[in-house]
Order: structure tokens, then sequence, then C-alpha cells
């Protein structure tokens, strides 16, 4: 099945050039375009389309604002934000929003591509500068205060392994690297990361990895270790 995507940047070239080269997959189709926010929330309720390609800096209602409305929805599609501005405050916004991915504007198309089918199969993708800045800012000791009670309390519900996976999620491991470090198949490791998700309340990778941040389950630059 194609799938379905909306298109959202408020310059129209812009916003012509990317679906162009989305609808020119078999596997995708744009089912719609939008120029602002606004009609980003009412067409993603109106299309149902897969994933949203969304822009961040918009007139009236922002792409992290519009993000932020659209994944509070049941049936929520998943959002692939692209900007212009490698900017701290962009990656974190737009994660925290509920976008399951970040991407610069001036990446290849193939990388755009994948980017789509990685967020529509249900996991997360993030260009390799902001992976490092989210790194480098819970370094610095930026990163918000430890949820050290209702966070703490909904790890107890994870099984010993299911919470190593989380670390190893968390320091920016696949699915198979994660099985080739733990000597198990990807199928298996791709059952842990399902069930932790289904007991944390979270929806990807992504939250997966603020959430262990967060906790302070992750540090920067080590390999997960046992907590």
């Amino acid at each position: 099945m194609s799938v379905r995507v909306l298109v959202v940047d408020d310059q129209g070239v812009v916003r012509a050039g990317f679906a162009a080269v989305i609808d020119a997959e078999e596997d995708m189709t744009v089912v719609g375009e939008a120029g602002d926010g606004a009609g980003a929330v009412r067409l993603a309720g109106e299309l149902a389309p897969d994933v949203v390609v969304m822009d961040v800096r918009m007139p009236d209602l922002d792409g992290i604002a519009a993000t932020r409305i659209i994944t509070g929805r049941e049936n929520a599609p998943r959002i692939l934000v692209l900007t212009t501005f490698d900017l701290d405050a962009y990656v974190f916004d737009a994660l925290r929003a509920g976008a399951s991915g970040f991407l610069l504007k001036d990446v290849h198309a193939a990388e755009l591509l994948r980017g789509i089918r990685v967020v529509a199969a249900g996991d997360s993708v993030l260009a390799p500068s902001a992976t490092r800045r989210l790194i480098d800012h819970y370094a610095s000791g930026a990163g918000p205060a430890s949820r050290s009670g209702s966070g703490l309390r909904e790890l107890g519900s994870l099984t010993r392994r299911e919470r190593y996976v989380l670390t190893l999620v968390a320091s920016g491991l696949d699915d198979a690297e994660i099985a080739g470090q733990l000597g198990i198949t990807v199928g298996t490791v791709k059952t842990h990361v399902n069930a932790l998700l289904h007991k944390l309340g979270l929806r990807d990778r992504v939250q997966a990895t603020i959430l262990a941040y967060d906790l302070g389950l992750a540090r920067p630059n080590l390999p997960g270790t046992l907590i």
C-alpha cells in the first residue's frame, strides 16, 4: 500500500519540489499540501495521511505547534520535521511536540524518502547533526530535570532485559546492532522494543531516548549500562 503523505511548507516552490519527489515514488502518494500550520492541522484531520512532512517556521501557526496539535489526536499520522535551521530549540521542541523525525532541508532526496519510509513504518529518524546536538545538550547538563517520580515508577514495569535494551536504544544503536551486542535475533530485539514502548506509553524510539536521558539511564558518549 502507498504511504499517504501530506507536505507542509510556506514556500510554494519548496513545497512543490518536495511533493514532486515524493509523488514520483511507487510506494508513496502525496494526498495534500498546506502552506501553514493551520492548514496542516485541518488537512491532517480531513485527509488522514500516514506521514506529514512538516516545515518549522511558518506564519500564524508554526510547525511545532501544528505538530503538537496533530499528534495529540487519536490515530495521529507520523510527523517528519524538515527545517533549514539546525537550532537546538527546533530539535528539542519538535521531538517533544511528538515528531518522529527531524531532517534538514538540504538532505538528499534519497535520504528524505528513506526518512518518510522509516517513520511510516513506526520507527524514528534524526539527522546526524540533530543527534549530536541532542546528546551534547544533555552532556552539558542543560537537559530537563529528571522525572524521578512517575518516570521511575513506569520503569518498574520493565524487565531487566527491556531496561537494558532501552539504554542501548538511547545510545543510538539500531535493531541489528542491539541484536549483535546481546546475541539475540533482530526479531527478538523488536519484541523487546515494542514491549518497552507499550509499557512506558511511548510512541517511538525518539521518545524512548528522551525518557532515558531524562531519567539518567543513558549518558552521552557512553554505551548502555545497567542501572
